[in-house]
């Protein structure tokens, strides 16, 4: 009996132990604190306790995580500030929570005008005094502080200050995460392409929320999904020669990645936001390769690659007009068949701007960038047939005369305003083109019949911030922004017509633009466009002979003359290949120094003698005309502003015009008539572009 009363006693108390125990390990989660302002509080969110990021965070990270949201709204980091954080209740929690990991999000409310201008030179100090208070209740607690979430372009401060100083105090936050040795969460990068998702262009809503979340849960786990590659890797590719040849993608933090390429090894280790990238040695050019990219448990096998050259061929309607609709296109089309030098990646839209309302899945589709998509493939009669037929003839020209393989991307929208193939950045700092972010649906800025088209696109939407392909900066961020890792040769452009009405802005914006696209490359490639060609829209003499000029302004580049192939009634004139191959020569004269004509006849001076104006060019040993009939094509304007149509002629390499009697002639004008049959070419063919000169001397000589 003693003995089974000792028995029962010593189960008793085993059992106690035992789920006294179970009670230690429940309560010893990993406690984590999300401390910050209202983006952390879940400001303006339905139901924060459910919505904000850090309740979010708390079901990715599981049950044996502790999250708590310390978020305080209006809060600033600045203890001088208008509300600072550590004076509120929040603070005093979350540094008694004495937390193993905390995330801190602060310095949006430091960008009030109360606040930076007056007390920034403590910033600094303020953030390094909330480190070490964390530190000291929890030596052991692993710290976050976190690039600034965006502030967007309608906030009513925004041009007035805070769109500086939130730059300014982002590189402190970078800088204050190296100097205490604290890990640093970008908490920008993914929400600043998506202005959909901030009704007040400062609270992101419940799927904000969680990419904030999900973007915390990466940092504080490693976990980014495993072995990925960037979708401009595939089988097919074509790999730019005689540059360090860049791979990368992401994986799991801390992965050690291997690449095999051409008996040569590369090892990386994938940084702390999973991302990785390896440098091969350039190249000439050869192939076909194969290259394999492996993890501790995975690998990736592309086939079929080959290096050579890289064009990015980009713009509206006339860039995307397929091969097979252009002049003897079908015919060229079955003649494409497995050209394994030409290769061609048709970055394609998920649905065209056509006249039509847009389904929900495509709107929610494009609100979150997946607006493109496609892989490399070798150029034959199935992929020729949709692709760009200025880039087709283009490359196949290339490939022909350079005996090289040739990638083609197209990343085309018909349609698209120049403002949508700019980055977000540049637009905000550009006094100019500021505006045109708020509001682009309603904005004098952007073509009305692009806004038409873009308000039947977006009947069924919901979202007042619905996004759209001819979205000032859309393009960009879905689509260019794919590439700009990627090394390339240069850039083709054929834009321009749906920024006709607005000349003197698109003389400012393209070389906006180019300088952007080269610092977001990294490289001064050369870029060549092509002149808007002969239509009947009253803007486009004028706009032509601006694109002329802007070859002057824009280094390394060069323009091809279309004006020739134009058709009266239709934006889209079918003759691409003659176009295509303008563009070529360019690009051998220029890029390949080949011994090649590239350029038409250029205006240089219009001076009167006597009773006639003499105009001389430049790339021009002999002037004819392109029918061998009379000249064609100029005009003269008076003093008083009339506009005079004249015959001209040929003489000693000038083109000679008489002065009607009792006329005082101060300007020389050539094809300006929107549809023109301007006549004058080179001794190559090449035709001379649109232009005006002023007469240099009314005194007759």
């Amino acid at each position: 009996m003693n003995n089974s009363k000792g028995c029962l006693l010593s189960l008793l108390i085993l059992l106690l132990f035992l789920a006294n125990n179970r009670i230690v390990a429940q309560t010893s989660l990993v406690k984590v604190a999300c401390i910050g302002d209202s983006v952390t509080a879940g400001y303006l969110l339905a139901n924060p306790v459910t919505d904000s990021y850090p309740s979010q965070l708390q079901i990715m990270m599981g049950n044996n995580y502790e999250v708590k949201n310390f978020g305080h709204s209006g809060a600033t980091l600045l203890k001088k500030g208008h509300t600072p954080y550590y004076k509120t209740k929040e603070c005093a929690d979350a540094i008694a929570f004495a937390p193993d990991i905390a995330i801190i999000h602060l310095g949006l409310n430091d960008t009030d005008p109360r606040n930076w201008p007056n007390y920034k030179e403590e910033f600094d100090a303020d953030y390094a005094w909330l480190l070490d208070t964390l530190k000291k209740q929890n030596p052991k607690v692993k710290l976050y502080i976190c690039r600034m979430t965006p502030i967007f372009n309608e906030h009513p401060r925004f041009k007035s200050g805070t769109r500086d100083w939130f730059w300014e105090i982002q590189a402190h936050i970078e800088r204050i995460a190296k100097v205490n040795q604290v890990g640093l969460i970008d908490l920008h990068e993914k929400l600043y392409n998506r202005p959909d998702l901030f009704p007040d262009a400062l609270h992101p809503v419940k799927e904000g929320a969680a990419i904030l979340a999900q973007t915390v849960y990466g940092n504080v786990t490693k976990d980014f999904g495993g072995l990925k590659l960037e979708a401009v890797f595939t089988d097919n590719m074509v790999l730019q020669r005689n540059q360090p040849i860049v791979i990368y993608g992401k994986a799991n933090g801390g992965d050690p990645i291997e690449i095999s390429f051409l008996q040569q090894k590369q090892t990386a280790i994938t940084d702390e936001y999973g991302k990785w990238k390896v440098r091969f040695p350039a190249m000439i050019e050869g192939g076909p390769y194969q290259m394999t990219i492996q993890d501790k448990g995975n690998s990736i096998v592309l086939k079929n690659i080959l290096v050579g050259d890289v064009w990015f061929c980009s713009g509206q309607s006339n860039m995307a007009f397929p091969l097979q609709k252009s002049e003897n296109g079908m015919a060229e089309v079955q003649q494409a068949i497995a050209n394994s030098k030409l290769r061609l990646l048709n970055w394609k839209a998920i649905q065209e701007t056509d006249d039509m309302a847009w389904d929900s899945v495509t709107l929610a589709k494009t609100n979150q960038l997946k607006f493109f998509s496609g892989s490399w493939a070798v150029c034959d009669s199935i992929s020729a047939r949709d692709f760009s037929a200025i880039a087709y003839y283009f490359g196949k020209n290339i490939a022909h005369e350079e005996n090289v393989p040739i990638g083609l991307i197209q990343v085309a929208v018909g349609g698209s305003p120049i403002e949508s193939w700019m980055d977000r950045y540049t637009l905000e700092h550009d006094d100019k083109e500021v505006d045109v972010l708020t509001n682009w649906r309603k904005s004098d800025f952007i073509m009305p019949w692009v806004r038409e088209r873009a308000e039947v696109n977006l009947k069924n939407a919901i979202n007042s911030k619905q996004r759209h392909p001819y979205q000032p900066c859309y393009n960009f961020e879905s689509g260019v922004a794919d590439f700009t890792q990627f090394p390339i040769k240069g850039v083709l452009w054929y834009q321009g017509e749906s920024n006709a009405h607005n000349v003197g802005l698109y003389e400012h914006l393209l070389p906006v633009m180019v300088q952007s696209w080269r610092k977001a490359w990294g490289a001064e490639f050369p870029f060549y466009y092509v002149q808007l060609s002969s239509t009947d829209r009253p803007t486009w003499p004028e706009f032509r002979e601006m694109q002329n000029r802007l070859q002057n302004k824009i280094p390394n580049s060069g323009m091809a003359v279309s004006m020739d192939y134009g058709d009266e009634k239709n934006v889209h004139p079918i003759k691409k290949k003659e176009v295509a191959d303008r563009l070529a020569r360019l690009t051998l004269h220029y890029t390949y120094k080949k011994a090649i004509a590239a350029n038409g006849p250029f205006a240089l001076k219009a001076e009167q003698k006597k009773e006639t104006i003499w105009i001389s060019f430049a790339s021009a040993k002999h002037l004819s005309t392109s029918d061998k009939k009379a000249v064609l094509g100029f005009e003269l304007v008076t003093d008083k502003g009339k506009h005079i149509e004249t015959e001209a002629s040929i003489v000693n390499n000038q083109v000679v015009i008489s002065i009607p009697k009792g006329e005082k002639i101060t300007t020389v004008l050539y094809a300006w008539k929107p549809f023109t049959l301007a006549n004058l070419v080179n001794e190559s063919g090449l035709p001379c572009s649109t232009f005006r000169l002023e007469v240099d001397s009314l005194q007759k000589k």
